[in-house]
């Protein structure tokens, strides 16, 4: 999402099985990327071994890109272009820096200009164009991409295409993952700002790096500390009763006209997440990370706040184990 919107919401077709989704170079790991050694290192303190990065990397993609490395969509959410296994896109600036590197990494023009037109020989020159690599993109630029797009709203098949070709690429492949890991670099420093002393478990790691690509940061001390003093001030009697209003808080945004992404999940998940609070199977971790995330799905702006119901599914699917994402269910709940 970016505030970030998934592909998954845009085409609401889930699971991203094979078979629910044109054929595609998936998000695996591949022989050919390298992860800097020094990264690695930092990644281990917090459980990121090579096999966990890409894993949590294919974790990403599925909501983003249905599992794979491109997966380019258009305009749909005012971001003119989003692509690659965290759609990154032209509308916050998160694309023009993968592209950047992308065009860096053959060290020649000549073989970059060769390699693009092989590629993308329609709109290579605009996706790489000196308007289009600002931030923001000038208006030469998004008048170029609109025109990319069809009379349905929707990029060209060509475009499409010859972004699917750039993004697939081998070395494209390596900038993709270059970007991630500095990502995931970018999450250890934020979950060690959260809690100085640990312990820094896999919940709050996925939390962490769902709600980083999505909302690009977790939340600040102070939001986090006046949280945590309010937690802190609550008898155990009245746990329930906060996370049911909190419940309360997302099914009304769910059921609000201007909400997209949650029609098919919303139901199903106030039920289950009703059952697991009247059972007792929210423990201390999940407790805080849900109030972590109300503090910033209720603060996502994209689209005036037009997905901040489908931000807290994703989080509170993540923390609980059990939720409904575009249609995709996990878990239940069952006698504790």
């Amino acid at each position: 999402m970016k505030f970030w919107l998934t592909t998954a919401a845009f085409l609401l077709a889930l699971p991203a099985a094979a078979q629910d989704r044109p054929p595609c170079r998936e998000v695996a790991d591949t022989p050919h990327i390298a992860i800097d050694p020094q990264a690695a290192t930092q990644l281990a303190d917090i459980g990121l071994d090579r096999t966990a990065i890409f894993a949590r990397m294919r974790e990403t993609s599925i909501p983003e890109t249905m599992g794979c490395w491109a997966m380019p969509v258009g305009n749909f959410d005012s971001m003119l272009v989003s692509v690659g296994m965290s759609q990154w896109n032209y509308g916050t600036g998160s694309l023009q820096p993968v592209l950047t590197a992308w065009r860096d990494s053959f060290h020649s023009r000549r073989r970059f200009k060769r390699t693009l037109k092989d590629l993308a020989p329609t709109y290579g020159k605009l996706f790489f164009s000196k308007d289009c690599l600002k931030t923001p993109v000038r208006q030469k630029c998004r008048d170029g991409i609109l025109a990319a797009h069809g009379s349905d709203g929707k990029l060209t098949p060509v475009a499409i295409a010859e972004l699917t070709a750039i993004f697939d690429h081998d070395a494209m492949l390596q900038v993709q993952t270059d970007t991630y890991v500095a990502l995931l670099l970018e999450v250890r420093a934020e979950l060690y700002r959260l809690w100085p002393t640990g312990p820094i478990t896999a919940r709050k790691v996925q939390w962490a790096i769902d709600t980083r690509v999505q909302q690009k940061t977790l939340p600040n001390d102070e939001d986090a500390a006046r949280l945590r003093r309010k937690l802190a001030d609550l008898a155990p009697q009245q746990r329930p009763q906060r996370l049911k209003a909190m419940l309360a808080w997302y099914q009304g945004l769910s059921e609000a006209v201007d909400q997209d992404g949650v029609s098919r999940d919303y139901a199903w998940n106030v039920a289950q997440w009703t059952c697991l609070i009247d059972t007792g199977q929210i423990d201390d971790e999940q407790f805080e990370l849900l109030h972590l995330t109300y503090l910033r799905s209720r603060t996502a702006t994209g689209n005036a706040g037009r997905w901040q119901a489908l931000t807290f599914s994703r989080r509170a699917k993540i923390i609980l184990g059990t939720g409904s994402v575009s249609g995709v269910r996990d878990g239940g709940c069952g006698p504790s």
